[in-house]
């Protein structure tokens, strides 16, 4: 990508990701004018999160500048489940989101499953997760239809790719072989998933949440991953990885610049800061994600929308 030739061999300051944002935007672009697709997708809000309407709000700007339709659909928690199942016979609708939390817990994995997996663009449904978990690339036998993969953990995939991280001369699922990698997130939506594929890359992960640390690793069967609890301190974990990954929603929680190590790449995706922003002068600081989340969420449209239908699209498959 050429507005990063110089980023990769970047050693420290903040990296905006607007370019890696338009590169898969102008990928989805082309496909749908080439083709003169109407696509759409509907977005349910159960809630008046202002994080959520802030980004809904750049979604929908993203989407109508490429050629998609937008729809948020303000409802009441109890009446979305037969809105959802509504929104999957609409032939309209081509893809379908959800804001979480909705109800919290069990409740809100059900309601990822209502979702059909032909219309799942943020790829948060049972067979999906399955796919992810057990390194699954493509729904067929031939390899012509690629999975779809949750956004924000892809968004982070493709950011560290695109900075360079991955060593494109080792085989596939060894392109971050010898990497030790921490996030400090192990949610369901993006901690764990995000964990399991750059496990799946190769990498050596710690992935920390309240309750501690586990390892995530490549396991000796193809295609299987190990976890493993370790008493590794957090303060050890963060200390020693090559990349800090950064997902805790609340402005109170901040890691100590002094922690982490001269040259660690630290990506943050939480909607505030986790980290002071003058560890850029000895660090790759990446303080924000979301245009490449919308630039995926665009992506894993466009690729169920080729699932369904006879056409020429997306002839240039990334490898993830």
């Amino acid at each position: 990508m050429e507005e990063y030739k110089d980023i990769v061999h970047q050693k420290k300051g903040k990296v905006d990701v607007t370019p890696i944002a338009t590169f898969y935007r102008n990928e989805v672009k082309q496909c749908i004018e080439k083709d003169s697709l109407k696509l759409k997708i509907v977005a349910f809000l159960t809630t008046n999160d202002q994080g959520a309407l802030d980004y809904s709000k750049w979604t929908k700007l993203a989407c109508n500048k490429d050629g998609i339709e937008f729809e948020l659909r303000k409802v009441e928690r109890v009446d979305l489940e037969d809105l959802i199942l509504e929104a999957n016979k609409d032939d309209s609708v081509h893809g379908i989101m959800v804001y979480y939390p909705v109800f919290g817990g069990m409740l809100d994995g059900y309601l990822q499953d209502v979702v059909t997996p032909e219309k799942d663009i943020e790829g948060l449904s049972t067979r999906n997760r399955f796919n992810l978990y057990h390194n699954i690339r493509y729904l067929d036998d031939k390899q012509t239809k690629k999975c779809v993969i949750p956004c924000t953990p892809l968004a982070i995939v493709k950011i560290i790719e695109n900075l360079g991280i991955y060593d494109k001369s080792l085989p596939l699922g060894e392109h971050l072989k010898g990497k030790v990698i921490t996030v400090v997130n192990r949610s369901e939506i993006v901690g764990r998933p995000l964990s399991a594929m750059l496990a799946n890359d190769g990498a050596l992960v710690h992935s920390i949440d309240i309750n501690g640390t586990i390892l995530f690793q490549k396991g000796k069967r193809e295609g299987t991953i190990k976890m493993s609890e370790t008493d590794v301190p957090k303060e050890e974990s963060i200390q020693k990885c090559d990349i800090l990954i950064l997902g805790v929603p609340s402005p109170n929680y901040k890691v100590n610049s002094d922690l982490v190590k001269e040259g660690t790449i630290v990506i943050n995706f939480a909607g505030c800061l986790n980290v002071e922003e003058d560890i850029q002068s000895k660090c790759i600081l990446v303080p924000t994600i979301g245009k490449v989340t919308i630039s995926m969420l665009e992506r894993n449209l466009l690729r169920l929308y080729s699932h369904s239908f006879t056409s020429t699209l997306y002839t240039q498959q990334p490898s993830k």
